[in-house]
């Protein structure tokens, strides 16, 4: 196997250390995470060329607080300090940090003070620029080799530099899209400062996949758990590219899925994939446990737990399986856990996050674990995987039953099919459906009294969702036109029955979430 230029990330628990990585691959650099404990390990292991340390929710002031390990500065190669990881690098190298009284949270704007190889091409001295900070703590003397190239009204060293030894420090966060030049701050540091050349393409991730699968089944038998969905349609491929007949799909019909899917998801991977596929209806089965549940987390960890039996049920079957594969994201993961396993805030439980009963003495394989959304649909197209099938929406492992705030039934799910293939058709017509990431319906808990035909109606609300975004870590609401909402709410309520009043959700995330439950 080829063997690629790297970067290693040291996690300090941030939420958005992942985003690093994308900017890094975006680079064409290859990259991993590793947390900051492990990183002494994972220095020696990798050899890499460059190494970031990553943001997070300590304080180096407090007695406790993380540190890299003394090789991320001995190893020899740049290292880029990120928020904490400069505090942390400014600390551990003499420098002091200082609890501020200026904090600086959103949106802030540094003065650029000196020239550098970090800002080369993308900040002139005197400018004054636009990023964005997240931090209380502030760094008040530098190390000896240090000094000052930006600065802000919160922070004196926004931005630092040992150029001789290539040493960088950035108060700020380049990896968020709220920094408008942070994406081409971190292609500096990987080109300019490390001289890194960009070898890193998806056919990479692939190939390094490939071989991981291989690494870890070896001759076991694998069973793959198929949602419909891109991700777990992606990981089936892979997989079965990896390990051919060792691998068996099993595609559980939950009962909670959208118009017509289940039919689509059997044709495709029969027709298109050519994988053999095993199809459980186990709607029954769902919708019986689900009864009477109307808690979000109750009700994924619910679904999840049946998958579970329906998945063992499955592996006996056909012999048994030593692997349950998933097609886990990183998003899943860093609502439901940090990287590093704690300390980033869980947002909420994910059904396939979290390991398995130890019952079934099986492990888990997740090859897409540390992909986004995009980046798996890349790794789609590399694969072969029609184009119809790489760029829908994404759909959440618990289906509609977190589209269906409080208590689902068959009715109500009917009622949010029929108001759904109405909302995706009108999409499609408008020419938006790829522009906007995820768009879908809402069933509401609610009845509100209407008037239809001069009769007195009392029926459901009706919630619309659309949002754009590039990994799902954050999102915006599509702003559609009056006359769209107009179309889509009077066809709606016209055609979808038990349905008399819609509206439309314009929350970001954050605050909200991209999903209602």
């Amino acid at each position: 196997m080829t063997t690629h230029q790297s970067v290693l990330i040291l996690d300090f628990g941030s939420q958005v250390t992942q985003l690093i990585a994308r900017r890094v691959r975006e680079a064409g650099v290859y990259c991993e995470i590793v947390p900051f404990d492990k990183g002494a390990a994972a220095i020696k292991a990798l050899d890499p060329a460059a190494i970031i340390l990553s943001g997070g929710p300590a304080s180096v002031i407090a007695g406790s607080s993380p540190s890299a390990p003394d090789e991320a500065f001995t190893h020899g190669v740049p290292v880029l300090g990120i928020c904490y990881g400069q505090q942390t690098m400014v600390n551990q190298l003499g420098g002091r940090v200082e609890n501020a009284d200026d904090r600086e949270f959103g949106r802030a704007y540094i003065d650029i003070l000196k020239d550098a190889p970090l800002l080369d091409g993308v900040w002139t001295v005197g400018a004054r620029e636009e990023v964005w900070m997240s931090h209380g703590d502030r760094v008040m003397a530098l190390p000896e080799g240090f000094e000052a190239i930006a600065s802000s009204e919160g922070a004196p060293y926004a931005a630092i530099a040992d150029v001789d030894r290539k040493f960088y420090g950035l108060q700020f966060h380049p990896e968020v899209v709220h920094t408008p030049d942070g994406a081409a701050l971190i292609g500096n540091f990987l080109s300019k400062v490390a001289g890194l050349s960009g070898d890193w393409t998806m056919g990479a991730f692939r190939e390094r996949a490939i071989e991981a699968i291989r690494k870890q089944v070896g001759d076991k038998r694998v069973i793959c758990g198929v949602s419909g969905g891109v991700d777990s349609s992606v990981a089936a491929v892979l997989l079965h590219e990896a390990i051919g007949d060792q691998i068996a799909c099993v595609f559980v019909d939950n009962g909670l899925l959208r118009a017509g899917e289940a039919e689509d998801v059997v044709k495709a991977f029969r027709d298109s994939y050519n994988i053999p596929l095993v199809h459980n209806d186990a709607t029954d089965l769902f919708l019986d446990k689900l009864t009477g549940v109307t808690d979000p987390e109750q009700k994924r960890k619910i679904i999840g737990a049946t998958f579970i039996d329906v998945f063992e049920a499955e592996a006996k079957k056909i012999g048994g399986a030593d692997f349950l594969a998933q097609g886990t994201l990183y998003p899943d993961v860093i609502e439901s856990v940090s990287v590093a396993g704690g300390p980033s805030a869980t947002i909420k439980s994910h059904h396939n996050v979290g390991g398995l009963p130890e019952r079934m003495n099986m492990d888990l394989v997740e090859p897409l674990r540390e992909l986004f959304k995009d980046e798996v649909r890349e790794l789609g197209r590399e694969l072969g995987l029609p184009d119809h099938m790489v760029s829908r929406h994404p759909f959440p492992g618990p289906g509609l039953a977190i589209r269906v705030p409080g208590e689902i039934t068959r009715e109500r799910l009917e009622i949010l099919r029929n108001a759904d293939v109405i909302y995706l058709e009108e999409i499609r017509k408008a020419g938006l459906y790829d522009v906007i990431w995820q768009a879908f319906a809402v069933l509401l808990p609610v009845r509100t009294v209407g008037v239809m035909g001069d009769e007195r109606t009392y029926e459901y609300v009706l919630a619309l969702r659309a949002v754009t975004s590039t990994d799902g870590m954050t999102a915006d609401y599509y702003p559609f036109d009056h006359d769209f909402l107009g179309r889509v709410s009077n066809r709606i309520v016209n055609e979808v029955r038990g349905v008399n009043r819609v509206v439309y959700d314009v929350t970001s995330k954050p605050p909200g979430t991209i999903e209602w439950e």
